[in-house]
């Protein structure tokens, strides 16, 4: 990678964690989902999950916490072109939010399958 090409990648890795710090400072469901996720890691270790149970388990929190933080920017982009109220913005909203909780079942569901065999 050339010197240019490696500065405008960390600059991107910056602002990404820009990006998380906006979440976490404006987002209740963003904290939310990350305490839970703490939560099912630190249960994950006392449980003893394998390496397999331990890559679905973290894929389904990237998931989830991925999903929250594109409802997040859905939300903030609807807000800015349309700070009135619309039943388009709102359904676009809406259905952002529905993404967020039909990942969150899934990975409920799934964490269930996981952890129930281990209690």
């Amino acid at each position: 990678m050339k010197k240019k090409e490696t500065r405008e990648f960390w600059r991107g890795v910056k602002i990404a964690f820009e990006g998380l710090e906006i979440a976490w400072q404006q987002e209740v469901n963003f904290r939310i989902q990350l305490a839970v996720a703490g939560l099912v890691i630190i249960g994950g270790f006392f449980l003893s999950l394998s390496l397999k149970e331990w890559l679905i388990t973290l894929a389904w929190i990237g998931l989830v916490l991925g999903g929250e933080l594109f409802n997040s920017a859905i939300e903030y982009l609807v807000d800015l072109v349309s700070p009135e109220y619309h039943p388009l913005a709102k359904q676009a909203k809406d259905v952002a939010a529905a993404g967020v909780l039909v990942l969150s079942l899934a990975a409920a569901i799934s964490g269930l399958l996981i952890f129930w065999p281990h209690l």
